[in-house]
This record gives C-alpha cells, structure tokens and sequence, in this order.
C-alpha cells in the first residue's frame, strides 16, 4: 500500500522530474526580472487543479487517473476520447522535453562546435535507452527511482541554500519585469514543469485511506514545488544576468551556478540534470506507454494498444517512443514546451469542468472547481496569444496537435465500432 510520504514523494518526482532544468531559461527570456512572479502564477494555477484531482482522486479512486475522471464526468463520447488522446501526445510531448534536456546537458561536456549534433545523438540514445529497459525490466530503474527524487532535491535545496547568499535583489524590482501579459505567459510556458502532481491520482486505488492521505499529499506535493521553484528563479535570476541566461536556455541552471560555484558547480548541476531528466523519462514512458494501454481498454484506441506481452503493453511502449524521438529531434525547445504546457492546460480545464459538473458526488465546492476550469482556459489564451506574437507557428503547431487527437478519435470510433467502456 501507499502511504502519504510516498505519495507526496510521487508528486514531487513527477514535478521535478526535468521540467526546470529545461524551461528555467524559456520562462526567464519572458518574464524578465519577474521570473519568480511567473512560477508563482503558473503554480497557483497547479495548486487550485489539485483541489480538484483531490476530490476526483477520493471518489474514483482507479490508476487510470486524469482518464477515469474524464470518463467519469464527460461519458465516453467523441470529447473524451479525443481529450483522452490529446492526454497521452501531452505525455509523449513531455517526454520529448526531457530527452531534449537530457541531450541538451549532456553535449556540455562536449566542444561548443560539436554541441547540436551530439544533443541530437544523446536524445536518441537516451530514448532508446529507457524504451530497451522498459522492455526488459523497468523494475531495475523503478525501485531507485526514490533514491533519485532524493538526491536531485537535495542538489537544488544546496544549490539554493549557497546561491541565496550572493543574489542581487535589484535584479526583481518591478522595472525589470516584463508586461503583464507577457509575464503571465512566462509561467503559463513553464506550466508543465508543474503537471506531475496528477500522477499521485494514479495510485489512488493503492491508498489505504485515500480521502485521509490524497488530499494532504496532493498540496504537500504542489506547495513543496512551487516554493522551491520560486527560490531556484530568485538565484538564477540573481547570479546571472537575463542575457546570459537567454543564451544559455537550453542549460540555464548549471550555467546560473558558474557565478558562486564556479565551473565545478556547472558540472555538478549539469549531471543533477542528466540523473533527473534519466529518472523523468524512465517514468514518464513507463506511465505514457501505460495510458495508452488504459485508453485502449475503455475502447478509444485500437484493441492492439490493449494487448500486453509478458504483463507490458509493449505497442504502447514501442509507438509512445516512436513519437518522442521524432518530437524531440525535429522540434525546438520552445515549440514542444508550448505543445506540452498548452495541452496539459486544456486537459486540466476539462478535469476542473468535470468536478464542478460531478460536485455533489465528489463533495466539492463549485466555486474553487469553476475557478480553476476558467484560470486554466484564460492561461492558455495568454499563453496562444503570446505565442501569436513570439512565434505563431507554434500556435499551429498545437492546433494540429489538438486536430490529430480528435480526428484519430472519430476516425477510429467510424472505423472500428468498438465498445466504449467507462470505468475499471
């Protein structure tokens, strides 16, 4: 069974599984001198969806989590299926966040000259690396996967424990800030740094008193993370100018400790980055490669997904990995966090909708659910109508994301004719 430190320990791991080592320099280059105000706005966000998977969580307590609720509250019509779907590519797009910053940490031991082609060779080995392992036996990594969560906070608490001491303040006064707008887009980019806490939802079903423990862990678990998200920003943001950290975004963090740790402390985050962004992708496949296996069960995707080889949903795992070594070598970092924060943020509306529209059986209040389902939907206009300015093609790029999720979904139920089942 499950117990609450476990569950929170989930949550944190899920949170600061990678996201931070990637987004710290694409959330800087908006915000500005406002980049703490930033992670603050994007985890306030995070704290009111979990009031929500905390009550959903309770009440329907399955390991198919955020896709269970959907089910729960919407039917399993074309919207599910297709928010279903929209759900794992969001996972796929996460993992090809981390593999891209696994790459991208990795070639800084390599010669500037030859640092592009080696992010692409180190992405793939990456990738193939863990899908292999997965294969053969994902319990190796799993059963170090605490030991892992440990040692990466305890990198950043140090990190910021000896950083604090040399920041410059000045560099946060509201002159340095960028526009509101533009401020509020900065966290919304870095919105997925915060979506892991969703998966303490999928051990719901292991809890031994989950409407005791769920709730406590779900905001031990976001509180925890935005705190120290927010301090990890005022030393970043302190030690280095803004400049140095735009240049540098890819591995923004290592590169904000040269200032008080010298080169040894670039190295030391550096390989905090790898072990972090290695532990991300290794659960973040096991569980993306897993939904996959859970949407096909309740008849959404095609009955192969559903098929497990010696207890793993291999086709899951084998396509799940296709599409991520695709994503993560063809596209930008700042396309594929905008594709990741922008769909984690239209799934955690519908999961906001679906408690307030399901109140009475969850026991929840409609307002703080209403709340976090139209914060969630004004973010991810800010964040579409920031990225109009900055980089319109990726607005395209998420609306072809959306497309393929729902036009897979209708295409297959038109095709296929198979039953769709609602719980598990």
């Amino acid at each position: 069974m499950v117990g609450y430190w476990s569950a929170v320990s989930i949550g944190i791991g899920g949170m600061v599984g990678g996201g931070i080592f990637a987004v710290l320099g694409l959330a800087v280059n908006l915000s500005q001198g406002g980049a703490p105000i930033a992670f603050a706005i994007a985890g306030l966000v995070a704290l009111i969806t979990a009031y929500s998977y905390s009550k959903l969580s309770v009440t329907f307590p399955s390991s198919g989590g955020t896709v269970e609720f959907l089910n729960q509250g919407l039917g399993t019509g074309i919207l599910t299926g297709g928010l279903n779907i929209l759900l794992w590519i969001s996972y796929v797009v996460m993992l090809s966040l981390y593999s891209y910053a696994f790459g991208s940490y990795g070639a800084t031991f390599f010669p500037e000259q030859d640092q592009t082609f080696w992010r692409h060779i180190l992405t793939s080995i990456v990738i193939i690396s863990f899908t292999l392992l997965n294969f053969l036996s994902a319990k190796i990594v799993g059963k170090s996967e605490e030991v892992i969560v440990i040692i990466k906070i305890m990198i950043l608490v140090v990190f910021v424990a000896i950083g604090f001491w040399s920041v410059q303040f000045d560099k946060f006064e509201p002159s340095t800030w960028s526009p509101p707008i533009a401020l509020m887009a900065g966290g919304m980019i870095i919105f997925l740094a915060y979506e892991g806490f969703e998966l303490i939802a999928n051990t719901a079903g292991d809890i031994k008193n989950p409407k005791k423990i769920l709730p406590r862990a779900f905001y031990t678990a976001v509180l925890f993370v935005i705190g120290l998200y927010i301090m990890v920003s005022i030393v970043t943001v302190g030690n280095l100018s803004v400049d140095k950290i735009v240049e540098s975004r890819d591995f923004a963090l290592a590169e904000s400790a040269k200032p008080f740790l010298g080169h040894v402390g670039f190295i030391i985050i550096a390989i905090a980055a790898l072990f972090s962004t290695g532990s991300a992708i290794n659960a973040t496949l096991y569980g993306a490669s897993r939904i996959s296996y859970i949407i096909a069960k309740t008849g959404e995707l095609p009955k192969q997904l559903e098929r497990k080889i010696w207890n793993k949903p291999i086709e899951g795992l084998i396509i799940t990995s296709a599409f991520t070594l695709i994503i993560a070598n063809l596209f930008d970092l700042t396309s594929i966090v905008i594709m990741g924060s922008a769909g984690f943020l239209l799934i955690f509306a519908a999961v906001n909708f679906v408690n307030f529209r399901l109140y009475k059986k969850t026991h929840s209040k409609k307002w703080i659910s209403l709340t976090g389902c139209v914060v969630c939907v004004i973010s991810l206009g800010v964040l579409i109508w920031e990225s109009k300015i900055t980089s319109p093609e990726n607005i395209w790029i998420f609306v072809i994301m959306v497309g393929i999720a729902f036009v897979t979904e209708i295409s297959y139920r038109k095709i296929a004719n198979r039953r769709h089942k609602c719980c598990f």
